[in-house]
């Protein structure tokens, strides 16, 4: 079996393990905790699906980069990394909501070669390799066509959304999806014709949804229109705009005029 094959069959068999056990934590009592000098949430659910998936995953000479891990500098010298965010969305997941998922990708030399998102709620499994297209659930999925953004779905932070539809463009604002990595995928099967990450995500938020995204026939990058380069020292990335090929300029020069930092 190709490696990425077998990397994939392990990876898609993994997201949905971990997301069975976060499913096990879903709607009932949950502990619960804030991590570093900030104020994000941790729960016992997001350790035990991120001990699941770096016991399946790593092998001999794989780096690890997860949310809920620990940062190791040895991942800087590994050309193959698992970058995971065992439950994106965990403020959704306390509260209750369907909008949070397992998200892994296998990065090699700096971009996602495999990838899986995984929505335990809504059952819903995103798989991709590189080079052989996205899919969910098994069936072939395609970024929405059209260069215009009148009428264009778009998902995003609030603010910047309200000054970008201020500006007359004709864009629709969609409701919020908690789980940047799901927003992202959103994009990649048409449910969102286009997305935005407002300043502040990191490696294990982007890395499957970017695969995905770009095997669908969009586009994720900066405002500058540059790809993003994963397992760096400092995992975190800019405002970000995907869309359909055709859209993700006029997308770009739209939130580029309307932002002046991040949200």
């Amino acid at each position: 079996m190709p490696g990425s094959e077998r990397d994939l069959d392990r990876l898609a068999a993994a997201v949905k393990e971990a997301g069975a056990i976060a499913l096990k934590f879903f709607g009932g009592p949950l502990k619960q905790w804030t991590k570093g000098a900030g104020d994000s949430p941790v729960t016992e659910a997001d350790i035990a699906s991120n001990d699941l998936l770096q016991k399946r995953l790593v092998e001999p000479g794989d780096g690890w980069l997860s949310e809920e891990s620990d940062n190791d500098p040895a991942r800087l010298q590994a050309r193959r990394v698992w970058v995971v965010d065992p439950i994106d969305g965990t403020r959704a997941f306390i509260a209750g909501r369907e909008d949070w998922s397992v998200s892994a990708a296998l990065v090699v030399d700096g971009r996602p070669t495999v990838a899986a998102l995984f929505a335990p709620v809504t059952g819903e499994l995103f798989l991709s390799v590189a080079g052989r297209g996205a899919t969910r659930n098994g069936a072939t999925i395609q970024a929405s066509s059209g260069a215009g953004l009148e009428g264009a779905r778009v998902g995003g932070p609030k603010r910047m959304m309200e000054r970008a539809a201020i500006a007359g463009t004709g864009i629709v604002l969609m409701p919020r999806i908690h789980s940047l990595a799901l927003r992202l995928a959103r994009v990649a099967h048409s449910e969102l014709d286009a997305a935005v990450a407002g300043g502040n995500g990191h490696d294990w938020d982007l890395a499957a949804a970017d695969l995905l995204v770009h095997e669908a026939g969009g586009l994720l990058t900066a405002l500058d229109g540059q790809t993003l380069v994963y397992n760096r020292p400092d995992p975190v990335h800019s405002v970000l705009i995907a869309a359909g090929r055709e859209r993700h300029a006029a997308l770009v020069d739209l939130i580029r005029a309307q932002t002046s930092g991040p949200v």
